[in-house]
């Protein structure tokens, strides 16, 4: 054992957050995990791991069929499994959220440049990267910069009292990590129900506005002739405001009749123009009234924001090109950055409310607690709702913003893609624990059954959860600097063959 393998790596002292005492104790841990005479048999055995922040820890029961019990795990160290939490939000597993992230990225970049089962064809196929934004629910303090810097605020001349009698303008120039940024300029005028109530319907907003923009696409394609079809990758990002918006790009492929599961390119004639105009369109004509609410009888009516950005993605070697068009490397690694992000940039980071919780944030006279609180409330069924029939209709409706309360009333996925845009993550993991376990590809590995001796015994295996976390600050320090200490090694030999195929070419 070596000083090194047993120094605690940054990472794990800016987790722990140790001070004197606590770093004395994580001493004596390392010490006396690393004296154990099965010390290099419980590190590989928690390797898979060993990056995780809060790995779960797995007990594994199996019963017989005449009975009999044993339980497998008790041989190994600690008598536990520790496997990944796979958590994708940053804030919560650096190590797991970038795993997400590597995932997404090359789901994302699979989708414009081919390779993962997709034709390298795609590259030359007309895409989009496309922001859609929510709409204005008030005046709220933002940061604009310009070709002289960082602007004002909101300057005006003769600047009005809002009806509460604050100020509406702001000559503030303010900093990018200023807290004001997106806040109110009056919380009172603030409309916060109606923006809980567009992150609860953003999903559906989406789907609608893919469904116009099929529609019109199709329309184009009958008049010339051709069959063309549309697929996308996208993700959803919270403003500092509170509200989500989507990136999503969308990729144009053709149709081919003798297979109509083969990525194919789109005919000419469907230009990319032609298919911006339509997008544009789409987003722009798209609304709908949601149901009816105690509170809004007649249903609140739904729209897209006036910010709307489309833009071409191209195969440059470069972040942009020469007429500000986005590259496949920089929007795929932009898509990837967002997915394990949630409220964070919102200033919220919380577990689902209860009631208990949602009265504390109703105390409080914060632009979060007043987007939670709003959200709870909409959610909370009416007392006058007797009948059994009434109060699962409002259970499957307007009941689930008080389960998505804590995400601000947003409750979809964070990213989301059509079924031909590329490969999946489930298929990248397969390829990726196939590897880590030096099998072949999943594809061409052994069959199922491998019982060759016809041992017929029926045995049921259970998974029993034992906790999350490492035991001690002591395994968390040597797992996680042993994790770092491999990125590291693949990182130098990454650069190191990088290296040699140059000198060779």
């Amino acid at each position: 054992m070596t000083v090194s393998t047993m120094t605690p790596s940054p990472t794990t002292k800016a987790v722990v957050g140790l001070g004197a005492v606590a770093e004395a104790q994580l001493r004596r841990e390392v010490l006396a995990r690393a004296s154990r005479p099965g010390y290099w048999w419980w590190l590989a055995h928690v390797m898979p791991a060993a990056a995780c922040s809060r790995p779960v820890r797995l007990r594994l029961e199996a019963t017989w069929d005449d009975g009999t019990t044993e339980q497998p795990t008790d041989d190994m160290p600690d008598g536990r499994l520790y496997v990944a939490c796979k958590n994708r939000r940053a804030s919560v597993c650096p190590a797991c959220a970038e795993t997400y992230r590597a995932d997404t990225y090359q789901l994302v970049k699979a989708g414009l440049v081919g390779g993962k089962g997709v034709p390298d064809s795609v590259a030359e196929h007309p895409c989009f990267f496309v922001t859609l934004t929510a709409p204005a629910f008030g005046t709220v303090h933002t940061r604009v910069t310009g070709s002289n810097g960082v602007r004002p605020c909101r300057p005006r001349r003769y600047a009005p009292l809002c009806p509460h009698g604050r100020s509406t303008e702001c000559r503030m120039r303010h900093a990018e990590n200023d807290p004001c940024v997106g806040e109110p300029l009056c919380r009172d005028c603030y409309d916060y129900d109606t923006q809980a109530v567009w992150n609860f319907h953003a999903g559906e907003l989406w789907r609608r506005t893919t469904i116009t923009l099929n529609r019109y696409l199709a329309t184009a394609a009958k008049d010339r002739g051709v069959k063309v079809r549309l697929s996308y990758a996208k993700v959803a990002e919270f403003q500092r405001r509170g509200t989500v918006h989507f990136h999503a790009l969308i990729r144009l492929d053709g149709v081919n009749p003798n297979d109509p599961d083969t990525i194919v390119a789109p005919d000419a004639s469907i230009t990319p123009e032609l298919l911006s105009s339509l997008i544009d369109t789409a987003a722009t004509v798209t609304r709908f009234t949601t149901a009816s609410h105690p509170r809004h009888r007649t249903g609140w009516t739904l729209t897209w924001g006036k910010q709307t950005d489309i833009r071409r993605v191209h195969l440059n070697a470069g972040d942009h090109d020469d007429h500000g068009a986005l590259t496949s490397t920089a929007v795929a690694a932009y898509l990837a950055k967002y997915a394990t992000k949630a409220t964070e940039e919102a200033g919220h980071v919380s577990r689902r409310l209860t009631e208990q919780t949602a009265s504390i944030y109703a105390d409080q006279d914060t632009h979060q607690a007043r987007q939670l609180v709003a959200c709870w409330y909409l959610g909370r069924r009416p007392f006058y709702y007797t009948s059994k029939a009434q109060r699962e209709a409002w259970d499957e409706g307007w009941g689930r913003l008080q389960k998505w309360a804590h995400m601000l009333g947003y409750g979809g996925h964070f990213s989301t893609k059509s079924r031909r845009y590329s490969t999946t993550l489930t298929a990248l993991r397969a390829v990726r624990r196939a590897f880590q376990r030096g099998e072949n590809h999943p594809d061409e590995s052994a069959p199922a059954d491998l019982d060759q001796l016809g041992d017929e015994a029926a045995v049921t295996l259970d998974w029993i959860f034992d906790g999350v976390g490492w035991l001690t600050i002591g395994d968390a320090a040597l797992a996680n600097t042993a994790a770092a200490k491999a990125r590291e090694r693949r990182r130098i030999a990454r650069e190191e063959i990088e290296t040699t195929d140059r000198e060779r070419m």
